[in-house]
């Protein structure tokens, strides 16, 4: 009698320990693992193993058990039915512990392989407001290793097991909502942000399946006519290769997306198996539990999400309910990136429009204008003609008509060549912008004094067509000479868009109010008389477009204006030269950018080269090089000094902007060649040769 009152009093105070030490712990697989061992190592017991009930409380399913065997049977997915012949399913029915002192002799237990050595077992279930969540199994290797006083003393130990398991759900259940909670939110906060549809939608359900950890996130848009939904975005390669393959569904009820855009309404699938509209896809083999939420906006559908999980039943309550909110957010992310889009069309509409407007507008001023210039000259010829065939040809007359028609034709050419230039465009390529402004300079006749440069050495070369962006700066020069500016200041520096530099002109000339600056760019519109063709400010426009470029205009009546040029950055490489047969050249020009980079460039060469400006000594050379806008000694003495020295046809005549007239009437002086201005070392060998 003493000896079963001290074995019950040790039972309940390994009871307590082991409650005590179970209470705890709130990670769920941490506390029946620790249970299992708890119990076994307080009580000394074979074995133990902790049964949940699934979630259609048929089977109870082992979560927890005692070493290798527990993991064996964990493993293989061990469970046994309520109320079926077994210590466990028995206990949870009834609702009350269970002994078998001699497991051979007892009808309802079965033979475990992984536990041969069991001679008793005790099942105890797990009861929470008078409601079974699942039980308890404690094993002996000993016969009649239990007595039923046994049972109440570790019942009250199992009973508080199922308070700490149902604790750890709690818990869990309220880890679970906060962590859904962040991930809407982060959903709401990330997606409302995109405003473009083709980044919004592949954004969001990357991050709907990274922050709910999902198998598989997609959505869908309705067509124009509202019949399917056409995936528009999906997870991973299976998302990738849907979307390539146009997978779409049909508005009904013939599957889960069809059906919630059709009904309003979301629909879940616990199981895709027992789902009657649910269609096994190929590209998503490992999908078992589905819920599809229409994507509505205003009482309107706009399409639907699929989530998909690998795991059965793997969607709470709590998911719904966060998953609907981060629907909600995502239909108006979706709608606003629309009415953006929307926005941008109908900006784009008017801005068509106003350039069609622009062109029109141009275009009638330029046929007006050629009219005016051409209708003299037809009725001139048509008066001449009925001189002629009247006998009645005045001579002094005659000189008059003719002074007429090549003064109609001069303006004609004139505007034809400040249009798109007097020779036709080059293949665009990096050119020294300091040398191309002062050919501009130069070619204008603009006061060297009043031109102020500053160039960032990362920016000394621009891609451009040398002879049309000389135009395009002797445009701008021109309009600040003539719009009273004592000094203009060129800068040239980098731009935050790589690959681009910066060409700002500032002028401190009479500048523009808003009205003239709005038709600025417009041909022949101009305000300075007739003798002006209002073509500046257009055909420089036309240049830098040519060079992928931009332009801008800022100005203020009084204040000056200042044109900003973006165009594309050059560089070059320093290629070895080659010289073919030249070994001693001679260059007439001033101490500029240009003789300096042609010096440099040859420095590491076998050519000799004498860089002068004085004629008075001219040094035996086989090719001599003249830079054609020297302006240290006018182009006319230079060749007339050479041709004296018979050197003029070993000359050749360097520019950075070719004119027709000029090269036709230097060849015609017995000059070797005239050419553009060589700005690389593989140009610098291209003349040589």
């Amino acid at each position: 009698m003493t000896s079963d009152i001290q074995r019950h009093a040790t039972l309940l105070k390994a009871a307590a320990r082991a409650a005590k030490n179970i209470t705890t712990i709130l990670d769920p697989y941490e506390l029946l693992q620790r249970t299992v061992d708890i119990i076994c190592d307080e009580f000394g017991f074979y074995y133990a193993g902790v049964f949940l009930l699934d979630d259609v409380k048929q089977y109870a399913v082992l979560k927890a058990g005692r070493g290798e065997a527990g993991r064996a049977m964990i493993n293989a997915g061990h469970k046994l039915a309520i109320g079926g012949n077994s210590m466990i399913g028995a206990s949870i029915a009834n609702r009350q512990g269970r002994i078998a002192l001699d497991v051979g002799a007892e009808a309802i237990f079965f033979e475990n392989p992984h536990l041969p050595h069991t001679r008793s077992e005790m099942a105890l279930p797990l009861v929470v407001s008078d409601e079974a969540i699942g039980a308890l199994t404690v094993q002996s290797t000993e016969e009649a290793a239990f007595h039923d006083e046994d049972i109440a003393a570790l019942q009250t130990m199992a009973d508080q097991l199922a308070i700490a398991i149902q604790n750890s759900q709690l818990h869990r259940q309220a880890e679970r909502r906060s962590r859904l909670l962040k991930a809407a939110n982060r959903v709401g906060r990330e997606v409302t942000s995109i405003l473009n549809l083709e980044q919004l939608l592949p954004h969001t359900v990357n991050i709907i399946c990274e922050a709910y950890g999902l198998y598989y996130a997609g959505v869908f848009l309705l067509d124009e006519a509202g019949e399917y939904a056409v995936l528009r975005a999906g997870y991973g390669k299976a998302g990738k290769a849907m979307v390539a393959d146009g997978h779409k569904l049909k508005v009904g009820t013939e599957s889960m997306i069809g059906a919630c855009i059709a009904m309003g309404e979301a629909r879940i699938a616990l199981d895709v198996g027992e789902e009657r509209v649910h269609f096994k896809n190929p590209h998503l083999p490992h999908t078992r539990s589905e819920m599809a939420l229409p994507l509505i906006y205003g009482g309107k559908a706009l399409g639907a999400v699929t989530i998909q999980s690998s795991e059965e039943r793997a969607y709470s309550e709590d998911d719904i309910t966060t998953l609907l909110t981060m629907a909600e957010h995502l239909a108006v992310a979706i709608n606003n990136a629309r009415l953006i889009e929307e926005l941008k069309e109908a900006h784009s509409e008017i801005l068509r429009n106003k350039v069609f407007e622009a062109l029109t507008t141009a275009s009638t001023e330029a046929i007006h204008w050629i009219g005016n210039k051409t209708l003299p000259i037809s009725l001139t010829v048509a008066r001449l003609r009925e001189e002629i065939n009247d006998g009645k040809m005045d001579i002094d007359s005659l000189r008059e008509d003719l002074d007429m028609i090549a003064e109609s034709t001069a303006q004609i050419i004139q505007v034809k060549e400040q249009l798109i230039g007097a020779v036709r465009e080059q293949r665009p390529r990096p050119v020294l912008f300091a040398d191309v402004l002062q050919t501009a300079a130069h070619q204008r006749n603009f006061a060297e004094e009043a031109l102020k440069v500053e160039i960032d050495p990362a920016t000394a070369y621009v891609i451009a067509d040398s002879t049309q962006l000389t135009r395009a700066l002797g445009n701008i020069l021109q309009n600040a000479a003539e719009a009273g500016a004592k000094s203009v200041k060129v800068s040239v520096h980098p731009t935050e868009e790589r690959g681009m530099l910066e060409i700002d002109i500032e002028d401190d000339g009479a500048g523009m109010d808003e009205e003239v600056m709005r038709k600025a760019w417009s041909p022949f519109f101009t305000t300075r008389g007739v003798v002006h063709h209002g073509l500046g400010l257009p055909a420089t426009l036309h240049v830098v477009s040519q060079a992928q470029g931009h332009i801008t205009l800022v100005s203020e009546a009084g204040k000056g204006t200042t044109v900003a040029m973006f165009m594309p950055s050059g560089h070059v490489d320093h290629d070895p030269i080659e010289a073919g047969g030249v070994r001693n050249i001679l260059l007439i020009d001033d101490d500029d950018n240009w003789a300096n980079f042609f010096a440099q460039s040859l420095k590491d060469t076998k050519i000799k080269l004498t860089r002068s400006s004085d004629l008075k000594k001219l040094p035996a050379a086989d090719l001599i090089l003249v830079d054609e806008y020297i302006a240290s000694i006018p182009l006319t003495a230079v060749l007339s000094t050479l041709a004296e020295a018979g050197l003029v046809s070993k000359t050749v005549i360097l520019t950075s902007a070719i004119s027709p007239e000029r090269v036709t009437k230097l060849m015609r002086d017995g000059v070797k060649d005239v050419t553009i201005k060589p700005y690389s070392s593989v140009e610098i060998s291209e003349l040589l040769k």
